[in-house]
């Protein structure tokens, strides 16, 4: 039986396409808000996190109205390092809408995306998205997305996918190319004549597979979800059991029921098939668990997620100012956080270190990991981690490494400094055209080669090169890459830093910090550009003496100190180094505090004895 009255929908696209825009204006025009309301840009981007850096991270749901017909959307990131949000809705829809961008035409994520869709028979609507830019280059875009589906192996049904043509921003839609239309209805239209309603035996056995695990303070936890079949109720007694693990039966009942109108989750009594509603009461429901009728206990096979590439370690703050600016400091804190963090994001995964205070925490790149951190860090908690390092897999006996697929434009007198940083980190060309006066290049590159490599190929590009990638396999390994050719200038003793004392170190390199921050011995205090570690005494002051001479007590200049961002710490991280994370501040040091011990244990290791 089909419910002609919902359409179930992911909006899937690469990074800044215009997914999010789309929402948005979909609800405008889905009678979500009143005719005066005022609506925000971007409103599914509700984190505070996504709102300032302009990118989608969590999955959300929502919905709007046209004709009677409720459309359930799912907004879903478009970064590949948060790909396991999209592959886990993916099981909740009954179709999607790929947006592409009318300049830029499918990229990286594209693909991936698409072929998540395709590989799981979903019906597809093709946006192609601002139409109203001056460079826009919709026929060639369109060829290069039907180009797409048949490398993917798209049958003749998916090949036959609808376009339509639209500026998210402007607020308009047309199935003609030519034409720029007045509105949202063809896109609506499109979506309600082409995406299939949800099927299912509304008189049957309950059946719900849970695709996505929010948390509220006042009901506990939430299990959201598509009704595969029969009916949920309010009270109703359910079995939770897990399709990969058959020995888990857990007997729960249902407390609460939302559904999703608009921004909002709405109390309801029941819901029928193909309905996406939210669950109170669950406290044992993981993402992937089935929820079923106690009768007929048939948990749903879920949607295999991509292994994770990048490992980082995370642990407990030792440093000398340790336990000053965090709320949660402890092994036991950083634990249960990394673990509940796990069970909410299915590409991460957390397991005990070699010792009590450290947890290893493998994600999908820096990225994904770097937005952990942040995360933490606002919640109060002080920490450490160690240098990101890829999984090194053994594959028939053979050492092999993750390699990134690498895609770069970049204007075309930037070429030969770009070719030779790919060079340098063991990058195979495989295709390189021009396009308009900018040179479009795809590169096969370890993913421990891209470590550090954004800010130097922002420098060579002049801050006009567009980087992306996404995870391409696994190869054998391809020897040693030296990530850092720079040293760090390491402050030698605790104290504040003083602007006799920076001035002095300033002619060694660049700095991190500027007059009157605390430093500790071992900090890095800045880079030095020729390589090797130097120790520099920030908190030096000037000898005071009774004599003055004649211009040498004018004012000291300091150059400004370069701000170092969480990404910027994380690629900049070596071997013997951790970076120190609290609520208020990031601090790049040594593993080994004291100079001297470190030149110890750097003997040792130059003399083989380590």
């Amino acid at each position: 039986m089909e419910n002609k009255l919902i359409r179930n929908v992911a909006i899937i696209a690469h990074v800044d396409h215009g997914k999010t825009s789309l929402v948005n204006e979909m609800l405008k025009q889905g009678n979500v808000f009143r005719d005066n309301q005022v609506v925000e840009d971007r409103v599914m981007d509700s984190n505070a996190l996504e709102r300032e850096r302009g990118i989608t991270i969590l999955s959300k749901n929502t919905s709007c109205f046209f004709d009677g017909v409720k459309i359930n959307v799912v907004d879903t990131p478009g970064h590949a390092d948060f790909g396991g949000e999209v592959e886990r809705v993916l099981k909740m829809v009954d179709g999607v809408l790929l947006v592409v961008d009318a300049y830029e035409g499918p990229m990286p994520q594209t693909r991936f995306v698409l072929e998540k869709a395709l590989s799981l028979k979903l019906k597809v609507v093709v946006v192609i998205n601002k139409i109203d830019r001056p460079d826009a280059r919709v026929k060639e875009v369109v060829d290069e997305v039907l180009e797409l589906f048949l490398e993917l192996d798209a049958d003749e049904e998916q090949l036959n996918s609808p376009f339509v043509f639209a500026s998210a921003r402007q607020g308009i839609s047309s199935t003609d190319s030519k034409v720029l239309g007045t509105d949202f209805k063809p896109l609506f239209e499109t979506i309600i004549k082409h995406i299939p309603a949800p099927v299912g035996d509304e008189g049957g056995a309950l059946k719900m597979l849970v695709s996505a695990a929010e948390h509220n303070e006042y009901v506990g936890k939430l299990a959201v979800g598509k009704v595969e079949r029969g009916v949920i109720k309010v009270g109703q007694s359910v079995i939770v059991c897990n399709f990969h693990d058959q020995a888990k039966k857990v007997r729960s009942k249902i407390v609460s029921l939302f559904v999703y109108e608009g921004l909002k989750r709405v109390n309801v009594e029941s819901a029928g098939v193909g309905e996406i509603v939210c669950v109170a009461g669950l406290e044992d429901v993981t993402i992937g668990d089935s929820i079923c009728d106690e009768a007929a206990i048939e948990p749903v096979e879920f949607v295999k997620i991509a292994e994770p590439s990048v490992e980082m370690t995370f642990m407990v703050n030792d440093s000398p100012f340790a336990g000053k600016e965090g709320k949660f400091v402890t092994s036991r804190h950083l634990r249960e956080r990394l673990y509940k963090e796990a069970v909410k994001d299915l590409s991460l995964r957390v397991e005990d270190g070699d010792t009590a205070e450290k947890f290893k925490v493998r994600g999908r790149g820096e990225m994904h990991l770097s937005i952990l951190i942040e995360n933490m860090r606002r919640d109060g908690y002080e920490f450490q981690v160690s240098q990101p390092k890829v999984l090194i897999k053994q594959i028939d006996g053979v050492k092999c490494e993750p390699i990134d697929r690498l895609f770069l434009d970049v204007p075309e007198d930037c070429v030969g400094a770009v070719m030779n940083k790919m060079g340098v980190r063991k990058g195979d060309l495989q295709n390189m055209a021009p396009h308009g006066s900018r040179m479009k290049m795809e590169f096969l590159i370890p993913s421990r080669g891209l470590f550090g490599f954004k800010s130097d190929f922002l420098t060579d590009t002049r801050g006009e090169g567009i980087i992306n990638s996404i995870f391409h396999g696994y190869e054998p390994y391809k020897g040693e890459i030296n990530r850092r050719e720079f040293g760090a200038l390491i402050a030698h003793e605790n104290g504040k830093a003083i602007v006799y004392g920076l001035y002095n170190a300033q002619e060694r390199g660049e700095l991190f910090i500027g007059a009157g921050v605390d430093v500790y011995g071992g900090m890095v205090v800045g880079t030095n550009p020729k390589g090797g570690d130097i120790v520099v005494n920030v908190c030096k002051t000037k000898h005071l003496s009774n004599c003055r001479a004649s211009g040498s007590d004018d004012a000291l200049r300091l150059t400004p100190p370069r701000v170092m961002s969480l990404e910027d710490c994380i690629e900049f991280l070596g071997d013997d180094e951790y970076l120190e994370v609290t609520p208020k501040s990031i601090r790049i040091r040594k593993i080994i505090l004291d100079h001297n011990l470190r030149l110890r244990e750097r003997g040792k290791i130059m003399r083989g004895e380590i």
